[in-house]
């Protein structure tokens, strides 16, 4: 990546050196930040994107190598490979690693002028450093927009291809048949199935329970129930037990057409469902979830969480990449990237553990999630503060 990252960066010392040497005596005209901010803002997304690029062409070519003997072994079509998986696989993975993308690529170019003397050349005009980050700030914010709309709108419609390729011809996660499923419908009206079936659309040992004040004012039991049509129920063996105050109904029969609102696909929603929603879905999906009191939504609040988080990590991690590489060291380039790397892997094991904390009840999702950048931040304002001004 370096050498290839070189070659845009030849002609950059003597550019904007003339640039800002040149501009030293109307440091204060419109024009001369208007050049510098374009000028700043065109080197980091062009960086992002180039990194980008090369980056994930080395992922896809890592990943097809560990796959491919699966993929032989499920006959899945090179075609399929290649439309269905990779083509939903990039922009999946690259939107996953935006910050840290972000990150390397603020290390790299601002590193770059650093070494060249650029910035001092332009702190040594009168600006400051304070104004030297609004450029970055205004790309970091470009990539943090692009980042929330792709996650929460338009990568999940991809993730569902990407995931029925995987469960078909990679490895096959999602589950037919589902044991002891109890939900609340409405409020006070509560569920049960023993065992649900989804190839065949019926239940077994089912039970509806109905509340009103926390008494039990009805229950109904079959030995099967199957859904004919969306909300339609057909009951076999069943008993109702209707309760008033001391009296007691009773209601039996061999069959029952009945009307329950619930949808048997709410049985089969798993961790790998919540990149497939969109944040409107997500948001929706957990209120329905808490109000029916199913569990196993954990993943979910965490995806939604993570959504707003990693926008929010572009500017903090721009924060930190510009008042780290912006010192001119002995190191040079090299250095600069070896300390962004390791930063890089650090933010992504407090990720990793934040996330192992909201997914186990230990803390709170929205804490867990949140944990990785409000470290990150006070790191990058003692950063900031010791930066060359």
């Amino acid at each position: 990546m370096n050498d290839r990252l070189k070659n845009t960066y030849t002609t950059i010392s003597a550019k904007t050196k003339s640039l800002v040497v040149g501009a030293a005596s109307s440091i204060k005209s419109a024009k001369y930040f208007s050049i510098l901010d374009r000028y700043i803002i065109k080197k980091y997304l062009s960086t992002f994107f180039v990194s980008i690029v090369l980056i994930i062409s080395v992922s896809v070519v890592f990943d097809y190598a560990e796959k491919v003997d699966d993929f032989s072994e499920n006959n899945a079509p090179m075609r399929a490979i290649i439309v269905d998986y990779y083509f939903n696989f990039i922009p999946f993975f690259t939107n996953l690693l935006t910050p840290l993308f972000a990150f390397i690529s603020v290390i790299f170019f601002t590193s770059k002028m650093a070494y060249n003397t650029e910035i001092i050349a332009i702190l040594s005009t009168g600006m400051s450093f304070r104004r030297l980050m609004v450029p970055y700030f205004i790309s970091a914010t470009i990539i943090g927009l692009m980042s929330f709309i792709l996650g929460g709108y338009i990568i999940p419609a991809s993730n569902k291809t990407r995931l029925d390729f995987e469960d078909k011809y990679y490895k096959k996660f999602r589950s037919e048949l589902v044991y002891n499923v109890q939900m609340e419908l409405e409020p006070g009206v509560i569920i049960y199935f023993e065992r649900y079936e989804e190839t065949i659309n019926q239940g077994y040992n089912f039970s509806l329970e109905r509340f009103e004040d926390k008494k039990l004012v009805s229950r109904l039991t079959a030995r099967n129930a199957q859904m004919d049509s969306l909300y339609h129920w057909h009951l076999v063996d069943y008993v109702k037990r209707d309760f008033k105050g001391m009296r007691e109904i009773m209601t039996m029969g061999q069959s029952l057409d009945t009307v329950i609102k619930m949808n048997p696909q709410d049985f089969f929603v798993s961790g790998e469902d919540a990149p497939q929603m969109t944040n409107t879905k997500l948001y929706g999906y957990l209120r329905r979830q808490k109000e029916r009191g199913i569990p196993g939504s954990q993943m979910f609040e965490n995806e939604y969480n993570n959504r707003f988080a990693m926008p929010f990590a572009a500017l903090i991690l721009t924060l930190i990449g510009v008042s780290l590489a912006s010192r001119k060291v002995r190191g040079g380039t090299g250095l600069h990237l070896g300390v962004g790397i390791a930063l890089s892997a650090i933010y992504v094991l407090f990720s990793t553990i934040s996330s192992t904390f909201a997914i186990n009840g230990s803390m709170p999702s929205l804490l867990a999630i949140w944990m990785p950048n409000i470290i990150f931040t006070a790191i990058g304002i003692f950063l900031y503060l010791r930066a060359p001004k």
